[in-house]
């Protein structure tokens, strides 16, 4: 499995380097997954949304702010840039669902774009 972003679908302005670089990697896991499949080897791609991590809160500038500060700047970030849920992914929530694609479960899927983003792409359109 790649991670790639939720900008590899649905980007702003001044971001063209990173969405070519997250776009290309999409490229890469579809390429990749004919080249392996005969080896039974399932290449995917997960496409996850804003997550609140450490890496987001230092981008933002906030890694001094008190939590509670960081709690209220994040809240307010997702309700205007994650339409559909409002919120960012915690950690956790993107850590299962790469559990999950990890696992035996999906046995027929490769070369798949799995997009974990709380609804951002969807309002992209």
């Amino acid at each position: 499995m790649v991670t790639s972003s939720s900008n590899a679908i649905a980007t702003t302005e001044n971001r063209s380097a990173y969405s070519a670089a997250k776009r290309g990697l999409i490229g890469m896991i579809q390429s990749a997954a004919h080249d392996y499949a005969d080896k039974g080897i399932r290449i995917n791609a997960l496409i996850p949304g804003t997550t609140n991590t450490e890496l987001v809160r230092r981008v933002a500038g906030a890694m001094n702010l008190p939590d509670a500060v960081w709690s209220a700047m994040a809240a307010t970030f997702a309700k205007s840039s994650v339409p559909g849920l409002k919120r960012m992914a915690t950690p956790d929530e993107i850590a299962t669902f790469a559990l999950a694609l990890a696992s035996d479960d999906f046995p027929y899927m490769t070369g798949s774009q799995m997009v974990i983003d709380g609804g951002k792409t969807a309002h992209a359109g």
